[in-house]
Order: structure tokens, then C-alpha cells, then sequence
């Protein structure tokens, strides 16, 4: 059974509300939250029926389209997953569907080796790999590094897109550090992938400094296509980032002249993966190398320093020096103390 452009954005909307257990879903609030979605998607304007929706809804109960959802209403209202770990998006892809995608990876692999595709090599990689794997499951030829567990994915697409359209957004964000979550607006600019983890980067109404915010802690997204959207003014991204390991910076940072020791054994690894485009080696001998990347001093490079241990060693500036040795000497603290035996598992 095909499915059109419209009833596929239908059915993806209500799998999102349904998937949200922060909040209580009747039928009216589908029908406005559908209608809000094909307004902002493809500018319709009529909205969408009640009996649509619950068409849409026994649609994706049903085995037509392999669905099968375990939709269920609570307290005769309220409509929700059964189970909540169940998505739409988790069926496996139809053969015709199968089929049209390995057309469209057939039609990227005639472009390898142009300069506007040189980046999307390990991306048709990816492509190829998992249609291969969708017939194939018990073998593959190449693994790539993911984190099939990570949250947030899904919103990569209409983050985007949001972007690209210059919405303004609500979202509401629960960071790590926070004991509940928050919702704001804001202007988004730019999403950014570090280690697989994605972040998207922009301005809260009423701030100017930059925000950075992890896609795997944020619990809703919602565009306000009426609200006026701002433009980012202040320096190029690829400038603003090339300057850095990872996303962390504010905009008054600036980089600083980092000199690192590498010991004999770890010298080939950081040569041939440099740890930042600026690298450059000042000196080598029997003992290692010495390096230098100029860099904003974060997070994210005092994690890459940590992550050599003893076979790597800063030797400028002094504040990073002395940020790396207070946290090694802490580090070494922990093993000084003895465990107790609930964290040790008795051992």
C-alpha cells in the first residue's frame, strides 16, 4: 500500500505525540498538532478533519502498512503507545522502499571522487552498509562507529529544517545539571556533531551569546513560524569553530599556543590522526615528539589529553598545565581510598 507526501507527515506527527509520555494526548490535541505541522511543512492552511485523524490513527493499528501500532486509549481520552518504547519509525523498511533507496545510493556513488561530494564518502558508506544489512542481517562488510541508543536522533531532520527556514522554536531542555526540565525560545543557527553526539547551536530571545544545546536533552520541539526570527551576526561558524576540539566555547574565548609531549610509542598514532587541523610538529627524537595546536583551552581537549594518560604530557600553556595536573592528581586519589564494598560488587 502507497503512501502519499501528506499522510506520511500525518502519520510521523502523531507517532512523535504519541511517543512523548511528558504529555497527556486527546484527539483534539492531535487534530491541532497535525494541523500546526502540515501548516509549518508544506503551508496548508485548511488543517485536517477529525475523521482523518482517526482514520490515520485505525490505519496505523491496522497491518496495512506493517504498523501495527499498540495505540490505546486511557481513561476513555487520552491516547498513547502501550508499549513506550514502540515507533513507527523501528518497522523495517518495505521492498519497494528498499529498492527506491538503493536507487538513490546508486545515483551518490556516480558522484565519488567530485570535489563537492569528498565529505559524503563515509555517509553513502553508511547508506550502502545498513540497505545491505536490511537483506542480509547476519552478515557486514564494514562497521562504522554509532550509538544506536543515543536520544534525539529523530530531531536532526526537523531541526534542520528549521534552520534551513529560519523558524524561530520553543523548546523545552533538560540539561544533566538541571533538577527539571525548561522551555525557551530561541533562534536556531547551526546543528554540530561531535563523537556522534549531536548538538544544535543557537540564541535564546533576549540573550545575544551563543547556546549549545544537546539534542539527546531536549524533550519537546515546537516551531513558532508567526514569532519574528533573528540572524545570526556575529563571526562565520567554520571560522568560529575551526578554532577548538569538540563545541564548547564562548565567544570571548580565544585560542592559546598549546605545546604537547608525546612519548615514542604514541608518536605514529597523533601523527597520522592529528589531534586538530593546526598541528604541527616542532620537534621528534628518540624519546617522542612535541607538538603544538593552536586552540581554544575546553572541556573537550583537556578530555583528549586525559584520554593519553601517562603517554602524553602538556608543556604550555602553564594554566592548562596546571588544570591537567590537579585533575590527574585527583584522578590518582581515587585509587588511594579504599572502595567500599557496595561499589566494588564484593570483590
Amino acid at each position: 500500500m502507497s503512501i502519499n507526501k501528506l499522510a506520511l507527515i500525518r502519520y510521523r506527527t502523531i507517532d512523535e505525540c504519541l511517543r512523548n509520555r511528558y504529555r497527556k494526548w486527546t484527539l483534539e490535541d492531535l487534530i491541532e498538532k497535525v494541523s500546526d505541522v502540515l501548516y509549518d511543512a508544506e503551508g496548508i492552511r485548511t488543517g485536517v478533519s477529525r475523521r482523518t485523524i482517526q482514520a490515520d490513527i485505525q490505519l496505523m493499528r491496522s497491518d496495512k502498512l506493517g504498523y501495527n501500532a499498540p495505540i490505546i486509549v486511557k481513561d476513555r481520552k487520552y491516547y498513547t503507545y502501550e508499549d513506550a518504547g514502540y515507533s513507527i519509525t523501528n518497522r523495517p523498511i518495505s521492498d519497494i522502499d528498499l529498492g527506491k533507496m538503493k536507487e538513490i545510493v546508486g545515483v551518490l556513488k556516480q558522484f565519488n571522487g567530485f570535489s563537492y561530494f569528498d565529505e559524503m564518502s563515509d555517509m553513502i558508506a553508511r547508506l550502502e552498509n545498513n540497505l545491505y544489512k536490511s537483506t542480509h542481517p547476519e552478515r557486514s562488510y564494514i562497521h562504522l562507529e554509532g550509538n544506536h541508543l543515543l536520544k534525539g536522533l529523530e530531531l536532526i531532520t526537523p531541526l534542520y529544517q528549521a534552520i534551513l527556514d529560519k523558524t524561530t522554536l520553543q523548546i523545552e531542555y533538560k540539561s544533566f545539571r538541571a533538577i527539571k526540565e525548561q522551555a525557551f525560545i530561541c533562534f536556531p543557527y547551526l546543528l554540530k556533531e561531535y563523537r556522534n553526539r549531536w548538538f544544535l547551536i543557537a540564541t535564546a530571545v533576549g540573550k545575544r551569546s551563543l547556546h549549545t544545546l544537546a539534542l539527546d536533552r531536549m524533550i519537546t520541539v515546537q516551531r513558532l513560524p508567526e514569532q519574528q526570527f533573528i540572524e545570526y551576526g556575529g563571526v562565520a561558524f567554520d571560522r568560529y569553530y575551526e578554532e577548538l576540539i569538540g563545541v564548547t566555547r564562548s565567544e570571548k574565548d580565544r585560542p592559546h599556543k598549546v605545546i604537547l609531549f608525546v612519548n615514542r610509542e604514541n608518536a605514529p598514532y597523533v601523527l597520522t590522526k592529528p589531534l586538530h587541523h593546526s598541528q604541527t610538529l616542532l620537534r621528534e627524537d628518540a624519546d617522542g615528539i612535541i607538538i603544538r595546536i593552536d586552540v581554544v583551552l575546553n572541556f573537550e581537549l583537556e578530555r583528549e589529553i586525559l584520554g593519553f594518560g601517562e603517554c602524553m604530557r602538556v608543556l604550555a600553556p602553564r594554566q592548562l598545565v596546571t588544570k591537567i595536573r590537579k585533575r590527574l592528581q585527583r584522578s590518582a586519589e581515587q585509587y588511594t581510598i579504599n572502595t567500599p564494598d557496595h561499589l566494588s560488587g564484593g570483590v
